[in-house]
């Protein structure tokens, strides 16, 4: 539902952004920050998002979110003004900072370890879901009066919010805020519910109770819980004085997510009724139902990535992404020029390309490097770095998503809207070399691995060889019997 809302914004704004400029009478400019300052207002959200969970637990900060984002899509909806709508864009996005930032860290402390890398791609599944939904209300409402139609779409987007705050109220706490809080009685109810054995409860929360300074044989339902650690050294271990393992992980993770804003997917998903009307398209439904292929299109893949993601492994989805997404931007540059050159004319291939290459490029792009961007991120950090590192890789993929978003049109304005997409592709390829040379497969590693592959940087190969030949010789199929191999393997 977190994921729904942000896709939801998403989506909808691309199209009420049509009839918004028209009642208004706002310019090209004030659409640009209207569409992308939710991404920078929810960097907001996620900064305060960690100490509120702190202080009255996971389950009732995720209310707190729709509450927020409830209030945000209300003032939206109410927005007499352009200072009224970012108004309301303002409290929208603290809301969508909050959830994006506390729903993974809910769902990481409560599932078991069976099916934690099968939720971890869960979001870009639902902010999909959430896109396809505003496309649905753009097309929806698109009959309604221009004053009114625009204001139940965004005014429509509190929905979610409050099926959000009513549905955490019937999930169970997390049971890492609950041994902070010394309720060890509550937090063993919690794991006996969400493990997959008693086993593996018991070991959960011995984990939890290590980290929270408890010792192992205290098995009281209330304990005294003394300060614990705030993360200090973990600040300083990923940014001031990182081991080669850490600072490989740490660029693979921002360099992903980097890389998969600045490619352009935010700005085309966004901009895309400006797209289409650019090749041709001028009709206001006709457009708005193109923008719903497109989100059926994201949809749709992202579902088969999900399910793929285990079976074929990190690296062909991802390489293969890339390149179907550069190959599809360099087409649509090339159609949209051709069709720039050719202006007033009608070129019915031109529009059928260009609309092919939008769906192609979202296809692409929810095959592989969407979701994966997630699970790899949320895979290869060690687990004490584990929160802040993946919160960093959201801060630079929000940032890029709203540097991309408010400034497409004066880029594309400044070096025609083909040149923009020759831009994307350019940056796409550059990301490809990045994935190709610098990123490990990771399917199937353990977290010892994870040590073993990351630190050589795009050498990684080798260590790559070395474990494979150690997972023969445990399985006895040759090669030394060394059982201090991985001395050999870390050196």
């Amino acid at each position: 539902m977190t994921s729904i809302l942000l896709g939801y914004d998403i989506g909808v704004m691309s199209g009420a952004a049509i009839y918004i400029e028209k009642d208004l009478k706002v310019t090209d400019t004030q659409i640009e920050i209207l569409l992308g300052i939710l991404n920078l207002y929810s960097l907001i959200g996620s900064a305060m998002a960690g100490r509120t969970s702190d202080w009255v637990g996971r389950r009732y900060t995720i209310v707190i979110s729709g509450a927020i984002f409830f209030t945000g899509a209300i003032l939206m909806g109410l927005s007499t003004n352009y200072t009224f709508l970012m108004c309301g864009r303002f409290v929208a996005g603290l809301g969508v900072g909050y959830a994006l930032t506390i729903a993974p860290v809910y769902a990481a402390e409560v599932s078991p370890a069976s099916s934690r890398g099968f939720l971890t791609s869960f979001p870009e599944v639902f902010v999909n879901v959430g896109i396809l939904l505003g496309y649905i209300s753009n097309y929806a409402f698109s009959f309604c009066a221009l004053d009114l139609g625009w204001r139940l779409m965004l005014g429509v987007g509190a929905i979610p919010s409050v099926i959000l705050a009513i549905g955490v109220l019937a999930m169970p706490e997390s049971p890492r805020w609950l041994v902070m809080q010394g309720r060890l009685g509550d937090a063993r109810q919690v794991l006996d519910k969400t493990s997959d054995s008693k086993e593996e409860s018991m070991l959960r929360l011995a984990d939890i109770k290590e980290a929270a300074g408890i010792p192992e044989d205290c098995n009281d339902d209330i304990v005294q819980v003394t300060g614990h650690s705030h993360g200090e050294g973990v600040w300083k271990e990923l940014f001031v004085h990182p081991t080669p393992t850490v600072l490989h992980i740490l660029i693979a993770a921002l360099g992903f997510h980097f890389f998969q804003q600045a490619s352009g997917i935010d700005a085309l998903v966004l901009y895309s009724p400006r797209v289409f009307e650019k090749a041709g398209i001028t009709s206001s439904d006709q457009l708005l139902l193109c923008t719903v292929g497109v989100g059926l299109s994201k949809t749709v893949f992202t579902l088969v990535a999900t399910f793929f993601l285990d079976r074929v492994g990190r690296r062909p989805l991802l390489l293969t992404s890339m390149a179907g997404m550069v190959v599809s931007l360099v087409c649509l540059g090339t159609s949209l020029t051709i069709v720039d050159q050719h202006e007033g004319a009608r070129m019915t291939w031109a529009v059928v390309l260009c609309l092919f290459c939008v769906l192609a490029f979202v296809g692409f792009f929810s095959t592989g490097i969407g979701p994966i961007a997630w699970v790899y991120s949320s895979e290869i950090f060690p687990l004490r770095l584990r929160a802040q590192g993946c919160g960093m890789g959201v801060a630079v993929n929000r940032v890029m998503s709203g540097i991309l978003s408010m400034t497409f049109i004066s880029l594309y304005k400044a070096i025609t809207m083909g040149g923009a997409f020759f831009l994307y592709a350019a940056i796409g390829a550059v990301g490809w070399i990045f994935f190709f040379t610098m990123l490990p497969e990771t399917q199937g590693r353990t977290l010892e691995d994870m040590e073993v592959l990351f630190g050589k940087f795009h050498k990684w190969r080798k260590a790559n060889k070395l474990l494979e030949k150690k997972r023969q010789v445990a399985r006895g199929d040759g090669g030394t019997s060394d059982p201090d191999n991985r001395v050999n393997l870390l050196a």
